[in-house]
């Protein structure tokens, strides 16, 4: 005989821990949210799960947001440039953010110019635990709040300051001392840092995967070469656009102790030779991937056809303003790889002695190129590559004029 008993529903069926695991199965956020909308009990579990979220909020907001999800990890509150107008967050904010949230991880002010040394101290007091900060154009900044940071962060393994151009040495130095972990670190157009800074920093950070010193005009040969050696097992990523006071030297440098380096960027190093750059590639050649090297004026066919031999994963290149180059530096290009090359950025703009028929030599081992920058190249126009008949990959985007948006894979 059938039971009289109404059935069950799933909210007193399943403990919370059960609902949890429910909501720890869907991997789509929309998901997750629809979650949520089931009933109060629900919504309660997947605010207490969440763990990431982007949002603009003032301190009564953010108290709401603490309260409801007191386990998030990530918090993104930058700007972007289109409300650059808008100060974004405030000290305030910083100081309810700190005393709120205390499992964060990750916290995002990017280009919040309103806060000041007071807000991020508080960030440093609160959040001990934060293991990523980006307060780049946050402009007001200087060493002592970001001090307070390091001091307060032990844990910290990613810093980003771009366009703090406040900061000094300083900084470094406590980082140096209480960041042993730092593994990345964004300095861009921070002009106060010298090559003290850097050593005093790879003294006690010897774990730097990524550094960016873009237009940090005060960075020389000593600088660099101290991060190379004490930083030589784990460095992918050196960005140095516009120090014009790094050389070969450096570069030296960096094929001698920074086998694995993936990323290098040295557009506007006029100083770097053919010589130093082949030395790279025949140290680095299995591992680099993107090279910048636009305005290396002394670099010449030479190093450029043993930077395209040696480098067999290299997936984007700028020679762009290179003004030596010519088509023969293509001649040797995958010689001996059936399989082509694996490029997929070339920008060869400025270059006035690259013709079509160095073209046709890129494009014969270059079968996966998406984007190729030929602009102010006199013999090399739509019209005489369409008369050459020159065959671009279907997913190819060439840039005669400067009509395209570049990939931001080189920046």
């Amino acid at each position: 005989m059938a039971s009289s008993s109404s059935p069950t529903s799933i909210n007193e069926a399943l403990t919370d821990d059960e609902l949890r695991s429910i909501l720890g199965k869907l991997e789509d956020d929309k998901d997750k949210e629809i979650f949520g909308l089931v009933c109060k009990r629900w919504l309660i579990l997947q605010s207490t799960e969440r763990r990431k979220l982007a949002a603009r909020a003032g301190p009564h907001m953010l108290q709401k947001m603490a309260a409801r999800f007191s386990r998030l990890l990530e918090l993104d509150l930058s700007q972007s440039v289109s409300r650059s107008f808008y100060p974004g967050v405030t000290d305030s904010d910083l100081a309810v953010i700190a005393d709120g949230f205390k499992s964060l991880r990750l916290l995002n002010l990017h280009n919040c110019k309103g806060i000041t040394d007071r807000g991020v101290t508080s960030i440093g007091q609160g959040l001990p635990a934060l293991q990523s900060l980006d307060v780049s154009y946050c402009r007001k900044l200087t060493d002592k709040g970001l001090t307070a940071v390091a001091e307060g962060c032990p844990n910290l393994k990613s810093l980003h300051l771009a366009g703090c151009r406040f900061i000094t040495d300083e900084i470094l130095k406590s980082l140096s001392t209480y960041c042993a972990n730092l593994e990345e670190l964004g300095l861009q157009g921070c002009s106060n840092i010298t090559d003290s800074g850097l050593e005093d920093l790879v003294a006690g950070c010897r774990r730097i995967q990524f550094l960016d010193i873009n237009k940090c005009s005060n960075v020389g040969d000593s600088g660099i070469s101290s991060v190379s050696k004490a930083c030589s097992a784990s460095l992918r990523t050196l960005k140095l656009l516009d120090c014009y006071k790094v050389g070969d030297e450096s570069i030296f440098s960096l094929a001698r102790h920074c086998v694995n380096l993936e990323t290098l960027i040295i557009g506007g190093c006029r100083d770097i030779s053919d010589e130093s750059m082949k030395s790279l590639a025949n140290s680095c050649g299995r591992s680099l991937r993107n090279l910048r090297m636009d305005w290396c004026l002394n670099v010449s066919d030479s190093s450029l056809g043993c930077i395209l031999s040696e480098c067999r994963k290299l997936e984007a290149l700028d020679i762009g303003c290179c003004e030596v180059i010519t088509d023969a530096a293509f001649e040797g290009f995958g010689m001996g790889d059936e399989n082509g090359m694996k490029l997929k950025v070339l920008k060869v703009s400025n270059c006035p002695k690259i013709t079509v028929s160095g073209i046709s030599l890129v494009l014969g081992k270059c079968r996966s190129l998406e984007y190729l920058d030929v602009r102010s190249c006199p013999f090399v126009t739509k019209l005489g590559c369409d008369e050459a008949g020159l065959k671009f990959p279907d997913s190819c985007k060439v840039n005669f004029n400067g009509s395209l948006n570049e990939p931001d894979v080189l920046v």
